[in-house]
């Protein structure tokens, strides 16, 4: 596992503070639904945190499906993400804040983690997200703010993605430790409400990624999370998080770096990909 990466929430306040500082960030809003996907895009239009762009999880944060070849949100290129950066007024010395609908969201530690996989240190997401600043009656604009374009330099970090075959090859010595992120019955097999194929990689410890938040939507304490990974990732040297598309995995992600833990690797293809070939093994029950 690699170095834990400290500071990587911010809170409403400071926030609120840094646009009236008018300090130089750049604030996404990944809001996004799967039941509705233009959900999110209608939520920005219609009030967002000030100064804010809107990054859409299929379209931006995503490549094209592939069927029967990728999983169902393949990461982006490279390339394009960078220059989509860019025109967003990002470069490698501009510090990005990240925000969902709220806490056990989707999008917001996806970009989080897309930035750091190209190479990008200053990226935080908003702790609560957007229902703790519409809490706290900080303000919100409909405006679509100017932004001046920016030359970003990718540095496509390959260490932090595991592969298939090298999961797979590992199943048998049991030198990858692998956390998914669904729920127990999803996990189980017991449902399946998206994949054609039910059950989990053989050797999983299933860590939902909503028992790392509380019921206001916050992470846990640094030492309650630690308490929750504990036995997952006890005496493992290689841990990788999966979950159904390579999204949510990425909530266990944010939640180690929160606690302090070494940070794991991401399955980016997650099960919808492990399922797409017929020779990978899937196991059901605990």
């Amino acid at each position: 596992m690699h170095n834990p990466q400290p500071d990587c929430l911010i809170e409403a306040e400071e926030l609120a503070r840094a646009l009236e500082q008018q300090q130089r960030l750049v604030i996404l809003d990944t809001r996004f639904s799967l039941m509705d996907k233009t959900a999110g895009y209608q939520a920005w239009q219609q009030a967002h945190i000030p100064g804010a762009v809107y990054a859409h999880l299929d379209d931006q944060l995503s490549s094209p499906v592939i069927s029967g070849v990728t999983g169902r949100h393949p990461l982006p290129n490279p390339e394009q993400l960078a220059r989509l950066l860019g025109t967003w007024g990002i470069d490698q010395e501009t510090p990005v804040v990240i925000y969902d609908h709220g806490g056990a969201a989707m999008a917001a530690a996806r970009a989080w983690w897309l930035l750091r996989w190209l190479g990008h240190s200053k990226v935080r997401v908003l702790h609560e997200g957007m229902s703790g600043w519409l809490k706290r009656e900080l303000p919100l604009s409909s405006e679509r703010a100017a932004v001046e374009p920016k030359p970003f330099a990718a540095s496509e970090q390959t260490v932090m993605l595991a592969e298939a075959d090298e999961i797979a090859a590992s199943l048998d010595n049991g030198s990858i430790r692998l956390l998914d992120a669904r729920g127990p019955a999803r996990f189980r097999g017991e449902e399946e409400p998206i994949d054609p194929v039910a059950g989990h990689i053989p050797g999983a410890v299933c860590v939902p990624f909503t028992d790392c938040y509380d019921a206001d939507g916050r992470f846990l304490s640094a030492t309650a999370l630690k308490q929750l990974f504990g036995e997952a990732i006890a005496g493992a040297e290689d841990v990788v998080c999966y979950c159904g598309s390579g999204v949510t995995a990425c909530n266990l992600q944010l939640a180690m770096a929160v606690a302090g833990l070494p940070e794991a690797r991401l399955y980016a293809g997650s099960w919808s990909h492990w399922i797409t070939d017929l020779s990978r093994p899937v196991a059901t029950g605990s």
